[in-house]
């Protein structure tokens, strides 16, 4: 049942997406808040085939904890669930993403119009310099940023190094930061055919608030944010 199921979600998934790219190709022109409209739409017409294809559920706790103004949202990544929801989660949040992807037809003229904050990972001392730029506009904007602090995808129960960038950013802009733990691919795992049915948790963690030095910042942006990704996990049923 998984697999049929599972079959149909990415047959609909892809094929509506692929549709009202081409259909909605020109909705970039539009204003920025007319645009985001759209976005918004259309991420909740994927939330609801989630709900009825997979039977695939989500649950957000810790809304509290997010601070007026801008700050710096830490997530976890560990599925494309979740770049799918970010903007149904956060007020108007700009991500951190590689530019790459704003090259790319239809999705890139999106990202640029959305704001985003495109950065070069093959560009060394200019890569940081551009994420200070984008993040400092942003910030002035009162909006979020997101930054997934380990710089790519990690499956539940495994670990990769954090990167720095979330530190300078904390450090250069004085913003709080905001961890973010998930559970998505226990049941939207990395590029698998298969998706799960259940409720994916995000939550939201008392923010760190500036003052602290950057690795004593990263430290407990680690501490925090592993425990509570563990947490869920066993809520979950699975052993970190």
């Amino acid at each position: 049942m998984i697999v049929l199921r599972s079959l149909a979600f990415n047959i609909a998934f892809f094929g509506w997406t692929v549709f009202l790219c081409l259909v909605l190709a020109w909705v970039p022109l539009l204003p920025r808040p007319a645009m985001m409209a759209v976005v918004h739409w259309y991420l909740r017409t994927q939330s609801w085939l989630e709900r009825t294809v997979i039977g695939l559920d989500y649950e957000v706790r810790g809304r509290e904890h997010l601070p007026a103004g801008p700050y710096l949202v830490a997530a976890k990544h560990q599925s494309a669930w979740e770049t799918l929801k970010l903007h149904l989660l956060l007020p108007d949040p700009a991500v951190v993403l590689k530019r790459e992807l704003t090259r790319l037809p239809i999705w890139g003229w999106f990202a640029i119009k959305a704001e985003m904050i495109p950065v070069d990972r093959s560009a060394g001392g200019r890569a940081m310099a551009s994420l200070l730029d984008g993040a400092r506009r942003v910030a002035a904007q009162g909006r979020p940023i997101v930054i997934f602090p380990q710089g790519t995808r990690t499956a539940p129960g495994t670990h990769h190094a954090y990167r720095g960038g979330v530190g300078v950013l904390y450090e250069q802009l004085q913003l709080p930061i905001v961890p973010m733990a998930l559970n998505s691919g226990l049941y939207w795992p990395r590029r698998a055919f298969r998706k799960r049915p259940g409720t994916v948790v995000v939550e939201f963690l008392p923010p760190i608030q500036p003052g602290l030095e950057r690795h004593q910042a990263m430290r407990e942006l680690e501490l925090r944010l592993e425990a509570a990704t563990d947490r869920l996990l066993a809520e979950a049923g699975v052993t970190p």
